[in-house]
């Protein structure tokens, strides 16, 4: 890069709203990444900017922003998106623009953009993992419960075809409620789970109702060792959210838990620590927007400059060493190589790793190879100490 004036980039992480929470974590790990590139040196020297924007949760403002950031603040890149809603509603911008959408949430599969970098988790990289976990443990009938817009639907869409491989498999209820839902329809939900008696209940429900689901679940004196939740997205914040008395004893199936035992892990929670203090936790959101945005540096530098094409050139195919282990964006499809795990959540709001993947799955958003029992999704027992 032949000048030394700040590189500008967007962020567009909500701090309220409906996922407000869930995006706030997203923000801490863009945050941090973004100071340590900055402690270093900054991109060839540059200093990096955030131009930041408070979609709050709201789809809308997620276009109207993206399109600012890209003609009134002149930024090439992106960062941010948590619901899929989100992503599809800016994918038109940056596809206009010619600008890049670095996307870090785990998401339904089933979409390619040369703009976006996918850094979530696709259904080959957590669903697949949970349905074999569940039903190998406690059985494959479910109850799906989620919320209502296309993530859930299409998540719970992939959850039916993979437990429907099993002999046994059935799902024998499926409710959407609204994202701003009130507990008491999550009591009512629960009330059907209690007459229909599911081996599990799947759980798609996105922000605050996650909150509802997991209350309403345990005061109407349901077991997790008989009948728990198991999902895709509710972390270590959904369970300091709802009360860490709610979630324990349920499961989640992601890349990255706060516990991982890894020296990537702990340098990078001493650095979260030391910007956010010890009250709150990291989770899966936070990871994923931290090594995004190592990619996305390490990228910039190495091609210098933030233009696309060059950009791009780097990006595809690069690695980072991640909380979670060497991830890697695939040159095809432009999602990420991840690491995944099953965590149960702990009565102090933190998750036990009981499965995780020794080596990187490569990203399979279309579901195009994996069956259950297919090699590639296998776990193996983490072997970590009771409460991580």
């Amino acid at each position: 890069m032949s000048t030394s004036e700040p590189l500008k980039i967007g962020f567009l992480f909500s701090s309220s709203g409906v996922t407000g929470l869930q995006e706030s974590s997203q923000l801490r790990g863009a945050m941090q990444a973004l100071d340590e590139v900055n402690d270093s040196g900054g991109i060839d020297g540059r200093e990096v900017i955030a131009v930041r924007y408070d979609p709050q949760s709201q789809d809308a403002l997620f276009r109207s922003f993206a399109e600012r950031l890209i003609l009134a603040d002149k930024v090439n890149v992106i960062f941010g998106g948590y619901r899929s809603s989100a992503r599809k509603i800016m994918l038109p911008v940056v596809e206009k623009y010619n600008r890049l959408l670095f996307y870090p949430q785990l998401y339904e599969g089933f979409e390619f953009s040369e703009h976006i970098i996918y850094g979530g988790a696709a259904p080959n990289q957590n669903g697949v993992q949970l349905a074999e976990f569940m039903a190998g443990n406690f059985g494959a009938r479910v109850y799906m419960i989620g919320s209502r817009y296309v993530y859930p639907y299409e998540c719970n869409r992939n959850m039916q075809e993979l437990i429907l491989q099993n002999e046994n498999g059935a799902v024998i209820g499926e409710r959407y409620l609204g994202l701003d839902a009130p507990y008491e329809e999550f009591v009512q939900v629960i009330d059907d789970v209690i007459k229909k008696q599911p081996d599990f209940i799947f759980s798609s429900a996105i922000g605050q109702t996650i909150s509802y689901l997991y209350q309403a679940y345990a005061r109407a004196g349901l077991d997790p060792m008989k009948i728990p939740i198991g999902s895709l997205n509710t972390s270590e914040t959904e369970l300091a959210a709802m009360g860490v008395e709610f979630g324990a004893g349920h499961y989640t199936s992601a890349p990255y838990f706060q516990a991982v035992n890894s020296a990537e892990n702990q340098r990078a929670l001493e650095g979260f620590r030391k910007r956010y203090g010890s009250d709150i936790s990291a989770d899966m959101n936070w990871e994923a927007s931290y090594y995004q945005f190592h990619l996305f540096a390490n990228a910039c530098a190495a091609a210098g400059s933030d233009s696309i094409a060059p950009l791009k050139f780097e990006l595809l195919g690069s690695e980072y060493a991640a909380p979670q282990g060497r991830v890697k964006i695939d040159r095809k499809n432009q999602h990420t190589g991840l690491y995944p795990r099953i965590g149960r959540a702990d009565a102090a709001g933190q998750f036990t790793v009981l499965r995780e993947s020794r080596e990187m799955v490569a990203p399979d958003p279309y579901m195009s190879t994996q069956s259950f029992g297919d090699w590639v999704t296998k776990l193996t027992t983490a072997g970590y100490a009771d409460g991580g």
